[in-house]
């Protein structure tokens, strides 16, 4: 059972154990008339294959309360995207599938680069930036929730939790990020910790960077988020349209520095949405600063750096070696904190590979300084839904009509 402590500057809403789903449910039917709400899914081609997909989609199938489902799907050819239809075709509520490397969405793409609205490199944040304009467009609902496709433990319960902050009538919050622990193991010997990146990274270096260059609003913002790196979230209108999303590994932590440029945290919270998560694990490639975890922390701490160049703060080469040294030194006291909690809950540790990690992680830190200081005025972001209208009013009407376009094809009529 969690408990109730708040800490930061934003709203923890903790699962205490007292509500089943089907109340929490029954509460956001009642409201649905008054604010419909829907789920974007971002999915890789290789999802379809899995059965974690085959587990949402059955789950998602008795939520009563989602208006609309929209998924986005990528790396797919006309095969692919005729399995996806195959496998979404089970849910009841009303939904779209994005096939983003379809020639029509491949030609808006093109449209909109010819003017200056680059929408980057395929990814997440590219696929979740196009399901949301559509969310946008096609105006359904008020209010979109966001999970990923690999969820091995996915229940109904999660968009439930997810939704209900901000879907409540008292309309107190505009954004909620969920957050709940990491840990799984092989069902034979005892489970372990994960959460690599959060635990061992992002954590000890926002901590760092307050240490380094001082307290500021952002780092205090950013370390009240139990999981800042959780991909589940639920925002209003007025967020989404004024997302500039990241087209990198930054995605997350991107995302929350556009929150909180336009929204006090009075309108933030987070939501304990499961009791457990466990989905695919990405390899650390400890020697290739390109793949895995290891480009991840790079991208992440480039994230953050640019935030905080942005309110202010001079970054140097020498402030980054001072920085990796505080970031040695809280990763290696929080690891002793990790290692007494697996202790406590009977959970294997392996303290040798969490202070390999750490070593990794610290070059990343150096590494995404140089990358920054290179290129101080890099944008990877994909431009807000404002903007595009404002440059292309016609666009987002016609993603609407291209997503139809290929629904039809597909169905034959």
């Amino acid at each position: 059972m969690a408990d109730f402590f708040q800490n930061g500057v934003i709203a923890t809403l903790h699962d205490l154990g007292r509500r089943p789903t089907a109340d929490l449910e029954q509460e956001l039917k009642s409201w649905s008339a008054d604010r419909p709400m829907s789920l974007v899914i971002p999915c890789l081609v290789a999802d379809l294959d899995g059965e974690a997909l085959q587990r949402i989609v059955d789950q998602l199938a008795a939520v009563p309360y989602l208006d609309e489902v929209v998924i986005g799907l990528d790396r797919a050819d006309r095969a692919d995207f005729d399995r996806a239809r195959r496998i979404f075709s089970r849910l009841p509520q009303h939904h779209r599938i994005l096939w983003n490397d379809g020639p029509r969405l491949t030609a808006l793409r093109d449209d909109l680069e010819s003017h200056g609205l680059s929408t980057g490199q395929p990814g997440k944040g590219r696929n979740v930036w196009f399901c949301l304009g559509h969310f946008l467009a096609s105006g359904r609902s008020g209010i979109v929730a966001l999970h990923d496709a690999d969820i091995r433990d996915y229940d109904r319960s999660l968009p439930a939790r997810l939704l209900y902050p901000v879907a409540h009538p008292s309309n107190r919050f505009a954004f909620a990020k969920g957050y709940y622990h990491r840990a799984s193991g092989d069902g034979v010997g005892p489970d372990r910790l994960f959460g690599r990146v959060t635990r061992l990274f992002v954590t000890p270096l926002v901590r760092a960077l307050a240490v380094t260059f001082g307290d500021r609003g952002y780092l205090e913002y950013l370390d009240s988020f139990r999981y800042p790196l959780a991909g589940e979230c639920a925002m209003s209108t007025d967020v989404a349209e004024t997302l500039r999303v990241p087209s990198d590994w930054g995605f997350e932590i991107g995302v929350l520095a556009e929150v909180y440029r336009h929204f006090p945290t009075t309108r933030v919270c987070q939501v304990d949405v499961a009791d457990g998560y466990d989905h695919k694990h990405r390899e650390l490639s400890a020697d290739d600063p390109t793949d895995g975890l290891h480009r991840m922390s790079v991208d992440i701490a480039r994230a953050i750096y640019r935030k905080l160049a942005i309110g202010g703060v001079v970054l140097s080469a020498e402030g980054f070696r001072s920085l990796e040294a505080a970031y040695d030194r809280t990763a290696l006291d929080l690891i002793d904190r990790y290692e007494a909690d697996a202790a406590f809950n009977a959970m294997a540790y392996d303290r040798h590979a969490e202070e390999s990690a750490i070593e990794v992680f610290a070059r990343s830190i150096v590494r995404a300084g140089q990358e920054f200081l290179d290129d101080p005025l890099e944008t990877p972001f994909i431009p807000s839904w404002t903007r595009v209208r404002s440059e292309l009013p016609d666009l987002p009407g016609r993603l609407v009509a291209a997503v139809e376009a290929d629904h039809a094809e597909a169905s034959g009529s």
